[in-house]
């Protein structure tokens, strides 16, 4: 589940922002501060997911869509009268992507779970990074990465389809994503950019809060947990990749991205009594691993 400032996206951190080799208290932080983000993040689509019998993934979607709107206008502060039409059009892409993304991964929350479906989703910036690859470690990558999604999209009696194809296209809005987020960042500086597009989404997310209150008035608990989603799965992630991507190396933060399906994983087992066969662990397993492989293995110059 990326935030708009999500390591896969953030292609604009220069690469002096990897701390030197004098400053090994700052890289605990920085893993600390990843370890915690994950956790957070994971744990606040859980919570939010509690509001589903009120909210529906709908309503939690864009209750998030205006916390991660709140907090990103704070931060960066978009300037938005100067912006020019070529700054607009890959903004408006970003903020189409980036509501659609959460609300078809919450959708396949709501109906295969939140381990598979947050796997599914990490295909979209795996598939990316491999199909940019030219190495042959990448090929079977990639081979033991679609092995894994073959397993756990595996006809069975309970196969939600539905749900399977919703994490399949929160996957494809990721990759996009990813995509989206360069161009902004090059043609805006700073998180102006971001910081629009999440403000765009949240204003397309409105009409659903409007007619949500006046059919389905909403409790204080569903309010409560779809609130804490969007500060544990936006605000919290958010400002710690703004701390961690200035004292960790790439590599150890795209490693550490790839954990994510297995906390998700973990957090839906022991949080949401969600619990998974050893053939799905072993096909999250798949995933995470074809990703750590191609990140740790040699390149060459």
């Amino acid at each position: 589940m990326p935030t708009l400032s999500s390591a896969t996206g953030a292609s604009s951190t220069p690469a002096t922002s990897v701390p030197a080799a004098g400053t090994a208290p700052l890289r605990l932080a920085g893993v600390a501060t990843m370890v915690g983000s994950g956790l957070s993040n994971q744990t606040g689509a859980a919570i939010g997911s509690l509001a589903f019998p009120v909210l529906g993934p709908a309503g939690v979607v864009a209750v998030r869509q205006y916390v991660a709107a709140l907090v990103l206008l704070a931060v960066g502060r978009p300037r938005i009268r100067s912006f020019t039409r070529h700054q607009w059009v890959p903004v408006l892409l970003l903020a189409l992507v980036f509501g659609t993304m959460n609300l078809s991964l919450y959708t396949a929350i709501d109906r295969i779970g939140l381990g598979l479906a947050v796997t599914l989703e990490f295909l979209g910036p795996l598939t990316l990074a491999l199909a940019a690859a030219r190495r042959r470690v990448d090929a079977c990558c990639a081979v033991i990465a679609a092995a894994g999604a073959v397993t756990l999209m595996r006809p069975q009696p309970s196969t939600d389809y539905l749900g399977m194809g919703l994490g399949l296209l929160a996957a494809v809005c990721w990759a996009s994503y990813i995509l989206l987020n360069r161009t902004v960042g090059r043609r805006l500086p700073g998180a102006q950019g971001s910081a629009a597009a999440a403000a765009v989404s949240a204003l397309l997310f409105l009409p659903v809060g409007v007619v949500l209150v006046l059919r389905h008035p909403p409790t204080a608990p569903a309010v409560g947990f779809a609130v804490a989603a969007g500060a544990l799965s936006s605000a919290v992630p958010y400002l710690a990749d703004l701390f961690t991507l200035r004292h960790v190396p790439p590599a150890a933060f795209g490693l550490f991205m790839s954990v994510n399906p297995v906390l998700a994983a973990l957090v839906g087992w022991i949080g949401l009594g969600q619990g998974l066969g050893p053939i799905d662990w072993t096909a999250i397993a798949a995933v995470v691993l074809a990703n750590a492989l191609s990140i740790l293995a040699p390149r060459r110059g």
